[in-house]
């Protein structure tokens, strides 16, 4: 059977390796003096949806993402491992998105899209760790679910049979088609890029990425594949208010870079007094309570 899969994915600044100019005055990340990255766990979910398409002649493979029209990196950097296609959802009126803004933009991307078998996705992106934005788009969507998967064994018969890595072991389980799976960095990295396809694919960008007077702009016109899909708020026909900013109830009050130092270790007894003092100093510093 041949199967239509997309896969979410989203830049992200890498903050793996931060410096003293990682965080801004105000606490928050400071994306411009970080470089932009494919998000890593979501480059574990291509390999699995990759694999999916060569084991089922005929499939597709599409990459999703958001955000200013620099994302368009996300999607060549699929193309050039093997996707078929992508769309880059830019509007301002996407920005500023928590998950739940997020998940509704990728929802309706993902209704415009039409017919899709698989969805998949990074268990979690490293600039929010949440491990929400998946199964808030299966919920939306009213599609079935499997997270913390590690490995797609096989689709068949309108089921795919995932085995998940999970605290306390390893579980196989079958979920019916069209399912939502999220991938954990346990999983197979993905495959590097494909020479041949890096030189197709290389000029691909959407239209907000080009110059108003673009060099390339005959090579364009003769080569439709190299106009990556972008799409606005209007174009995937999404409520405003549900969108950025707007759609977006999580507020963020403070944000700390904690380093932890061998002088703030300490060794204490199961004794009730050290237990007793432990929670009283807990308590005293408003760690707890």
């Amino acid at each position: 059977m041949s199967l239509n899969i997309v896969v979410l994915a989203k830049q992200v600044p890498d903050t793996r390796n931060v410096g003293k100019d990682a965080m801004t005055a105000e606490g928050t990340v400071n994306r411009s003096a970080l470089p932009a990255i494919f998000n890593p766990e979501d480059l574990n979910a291509l390999e699995q949806a990759l694999r999916l398409k060569e084991q089922h002649p005929g499939s597709t493979v599409g990459v999703l993402t958001m955000g200013p029209p620099r994302a368009g990196e996300i999607v060549r950097q699929g193309l050039f491992r093997g996707a078929d296609t992508g769309w880059v959802l830019t509007d301002r009126l996407f920005a500023g998105a928590d998950t739940l803004a997020t998940s509704y933009a990728l929802a309706t991307a993902i209704k415009k899209i039409g017919k899709v078998d698989i969805v998949l996705g990074g268990r979690q992106a490293i600039d929010g760790d949440t491990a929400q934005v998946g199964p808030q788009v299966a919920q939306k969507l009213g599609l079935n679910q499997v997270t913390y998967a590690e490995e797609i064994l096989k689709v068949e018969n309108g089921k795919a049979t995932i085995r998940r890595h999970i605290d306390g072991g390893v579980e196989t389980v079958e979920a019916p088609l069209p399912v939502v799976i999220t991938v954990n960095g346990s999983a197979a990295p993905c495959r590097p890029c494909n020479a041949k396809l890096v030189m197709k694919y290389k000029y691909a960008t959407c239209p907000l990425e080009r110059a108003e007077n673009d060099p390339r702009a005959d090579l364009y016109a003769e080569r439709p594949y190299l106009t990556l899909n972008q799409w606005s708020v209007a174009d995937v026909d999404g409520d405003v208010s549900q969108c950025g900013l707007s759609g977006s109830p999580t507020k963020v009050k403070a944000v700390q870079n904690i380093i932890f130092q061998a002088k703030e270790c300490q060794t204490l007894s199961c004794s009730d007094n050290d237990v007793e003092n432990l929670v009283k100093e807990l308590l005293d510093k408003k760690i707890i309570g």
